[in-house]
């Protein structure tokens, strides 16, 4: 079976200026999607957001809206809109979501959703699609769907790292920051430099601090971020076949399971050493 893989940056960050964005990690092919966008704060130089409208892609199929309490909801098949009432707008201090259900095509690709944000008289038209250069920055990029191949996990993987070893050392740890946008459990991980990879925690019992195997995985609630760290969440790789210098990569099978039960893994290659402000919690985490 063919594997999709999905590198990672040890620092990733949307652009400075996208302010409507949908939660990272992607969604199935064929699946009931929750779309959230999420508004930043207002358009430029004002108070607050009066009034968000989402573009609907071929490839999502509107079910339902959900309401903003006070706001005016409108829909069509390709169009939702919210708007609020007078003089009772988004704060520019403040986040929102402004939430959309759908099915999604089977066709895995890239969907791109355009937002228009309003602010009283003024607004930002976020509808820029990637050019020939993809990594060139957009002023007002649409917000951005990955639509997932069967059996690859809607799990965003960021800030991953794996402790460096020495020879003759044994085990070591895996941290990283994972995201769901629909939620799962990350309930296993292998990967062919260690015999043995569990996913763990740190927890105090009876004034001393001990790790354990969680068995019956660990959850990722819908749009939260789960932090694997020292002295936490973590994944733990034992029986190691060779020493892990720094600056060397790690692959890694994150398997995760959905509320349904279906099952997926996201491929992961993760770099060994600890990134900037990480390296002293590095001896928080014992090993076997």
């Amino acid at each position: 079976m063919r594997k999709f893989v999905f590198p990672l940056l040890v620092s990733a960050t949307l652009p400075a200026l996208a302010h409507v964005t949908l939660p990272p990690g992607g969604a199935a092919a064929g699946s009931d999607y929750e779309a959230a966008f999420r508004v930043g704060h207002s358009c430029k130089d004002t108070a607050s957001t009066t009034g968000i409208t989402v573009r609907l892609p071929e490839g999502f199929t509107l079910a339902e809206a959900q309401p903003r309490a006070g706001w005016t909801l409108a829909s069509n098949a390709r169009e939702v809109s919210w708007t609020a009432p007078a003089n009772a707008g988004l704060p520019d201090n403040e986040r929102a979501e402004f939430i959309v259900r759908g099915k999604l095509t089977g066709q895995p690709g890239t969907l791109w959703f355009k937002v228009l944000q309003s602010c009283g008289t003024a607004s930002a038209d976020w509808a820029q699609l990637p050019g020939p250069d993809a990594s060139a920055k957009l002023p007002f990029p649409a917000a951005r769907l990955d639509v997932l191949p069967a059996g690859v996990a809607a799990v965003d993987v960021k800030n991953a790292w794996v402790r460096q070893t020495v020879p003759g050392q044994s085990g070591t740890g895996a941290f990283m920051q994972l995201q769901a946008p629909q939620g799962a459990k990350l309930v296993g991980v292998s990967t062919p430099v260690a015999g043995v990879a569990e996913v763990h925690e740190m927890l105090m019992d009876g004034g001393t601090m001990r790790m354990r195997e969680l068995k019956d995985g660990l959850p990722l609630p819908a749009r939260q971020t789960v932090e694997l760290k020292p002295g936490g969440f973590h994944v733990m790789l034992m029986d190691l076949k060779q020493p892990l210098p720094k600056g060397a990569t790690v692959p890694l099978s994150l398997r995760f399971e959905d509320a349904k039960g279906v099952k997926s893994v996201r491929e992961v290659q993760v770099p060994v050493g600890a990134p900037d402000g990480a390296a002293a919690a590095v001896g928080q985490v014992h090993m076997h």
